[in-house]
């Protein structure tokens, strides 16, 4: 990491630390039969009294300082051009929400991230240069949300939102290419509470363009693509919570692509699957997921027999995927806990005339690790993570007040022993199937309840099915306001 990068770092946590002792407000938790939490202070009413000062009107704000560095992560190669990174992201949301009527509300947030490349960028429009990378602001969420539809239990929601299924395994972000700056979806979302029955009911249609401008203006127009291809889809949801040991998901998912840029699919993927969680006592709990796709694809970077360069062949598609975790609650005064993990991804068989590459659909989020998103970038795409065993364990720790701890190692392995596609084929050893080691460690604290921030932490040890065996690394500190 540069001296400059290291220095703003460890001053903005060094301050925010001398300072945090002077926040005194906490968020108290309400208990049953317990007296009324204190009354908020004269600063705190104030801020509450802005955000909120009529009624049928709230608004809020945050704004997220990142500093990122990672090394071999995109290239997985240390000697590739731009391999290492350096660079600050600064995020500035706001948003308001607006209830004309009961049970009705009209909801719009805009988002822009800036950033400082410390060292010259290896992805985005600005790939090549360092310096300040202003980008544009979006409309990253702009619907309108309708409950106790015609006195029924029913809600809609409209327009542009936020999406997030489950653990979002499959539905959790609908634009990759721009990190965590938005993850919206253009959908519409229907749920019917089937309440004597403890059951919900959920249909959900999506249309994404590929483009950032495709449905709405952007500011300071940029025209930045967001995904390879452009994607509708259609999702049929059943979850009924009747035993709380065992919340049961069943789940109908349809996706179709359509190639924008040359690396795009153009497909009609099919996917049934279903997921069972609960508690089984006061000490364990689980998470259990598993899908099955069918349907056709067509990858022109895709290895097959006879397949040519560029080719818009469909082929037929049969893959699998398994999500699943246990975790050990101790209940003790450092709210210790322990959770195994188990993912199962299946990967394409290029010996076969069929696609057996699973697809996490808008599943391209770092559900467990940054390393593990940006990764793929070299062998699939950017979070499109495939041919993948995971499995070992977390643990987690309170160690005082307002502070999280969490270490992981995760030993990942490889369905097939070759990579799913064919342009970076030289950075694999096509002949092993052990990916290596991966562990992980993040420091979370909250100062006050509008600041707080964490230290995060990434390295994986490559193992066999790489060319390249030097260590990849990820680093990065946020703080993180919000009004």
């Amino acid at each position: 990491m540069t001296t400059k990068a290291h220095a703003l770092t460890i001053f903005t946590f060094g301050a925010t630390l001398m300072l945090a002792p002077a926040q005194t407000a906490q968020t108290v938790q309400a208990v049953p039969g317990a007296p009324p939490p204190p009354a908020l202070s004269f600063t705190e009413q104030t801020i509450k009294d802005l955000k909120n000062p009529v009624p049928w009107l709230s608004w809020g704000a945050d704004f997220r300082a990142r500093n990122e560095y990672f090394n071999d992560m995109l290239t997985l190669n240390p000697n590739a051009r731009l391999h290492e990174q350096d660079y600050f992201r600064f995020r500035a949301r706001l948003w308001t929400s607006i209830m004309p009527l009961d049970d009705v509300s009209l909801n719009a947030r805009i988002a822009a991230e800036p950033r400082e490349w410390m060292k010259p960028a290896g992805y985005t429009p600005y790939k090549g240069q360092s310096g300040l990378d202003m980008r544009e602001g979006i409309i990253d969420n702009l619907n309108a949300e309708w409950k106790n539809v015609a006195g029924l239990p029913l809600t809609i929601k409209a327009g542009r939102q936020d999406l997030f299924i489950g653990d979002g395994w499959l539905v959790g972000d609908g634009t990759p290419f721009d990190g965590s700056w938005t993850y919206y979806l253009d959908s519409a979302r229907f749920a019917y509470e089937l309440k004597d029955q403890h059951t919900t009911l959920e249909a959900i249609g999506i249309i994404q363009d590929a483009y950032d401008d495709g449905w709405m203006p952007t500011i300071n127009p940029q025209h930045l693509l967001e995904i390879e291809q452009n994607e509708k889809g259609a999702i049929f949801q059943v979850a009924n919570s009747s035993i709380k040991a065992a919340n049961l998901t069943g789940y109908f998912i349809y996706k179709n692509d359509s190639r924008v840029v040359s690396n795009g699919d153009n497909a009609d993927i099919y996917t049934l699957g279903g997921r069972l969680n609960g508690l089984l006592s006061d000490h364990w709990k689980y998470w259990a997921e598993g899908a099955y796709q069918f349907g056709r694809k067509a990858d022109a970077t895709i290895k097959y027999p006879e397949a040519t360069a560029g080719s818009s062949d469909y082929r037929g598609l049969n893959a699998y995927g398994v999500n699943s975790k246990l975790t050990y609650l101790f209940k003790d005064k450092l709210n210790n806990q322990l959770t195994c993990s188990f993912e199962l991804l299946s990967g394409d068989n290029p010996d076969t005339g069929t696609d057996e590459m699973f697809d996490v659909l808008w599943g391209r989020w770092p559900r467990w690790s940054e390393i593990g998103l940006y990764g793929y970038a070299a062998e699939t795409r950017i979070g499109q993570e495939a041919n993948l065993i995971r499995f070992g364990p977390t643990w987690t720790i309170s160690p005082i007040k307002d502070m999280d701890f969490s270490a992981s190692y995760y030993a990942l392995f490889t369905m097939t022993d070759v990579p799913t596609r064919e342009a970076s084929a030289t950075l694999f050893s096509n002949n092993d199937n052990f990916r290596g080691h991966f562990a992980s460690a993040v420091l979370k604290y909250k100062f006050s309840r509008h600041l707080n921030g964490h230290l995060w932490s990434e390295f994986l040890f490559p193992g066999g099915y790489y060319a390249n065996d030097t260590m990849i690394s990820f680093l990065r500190a946020e703080m993180m306001f919000t009004f």
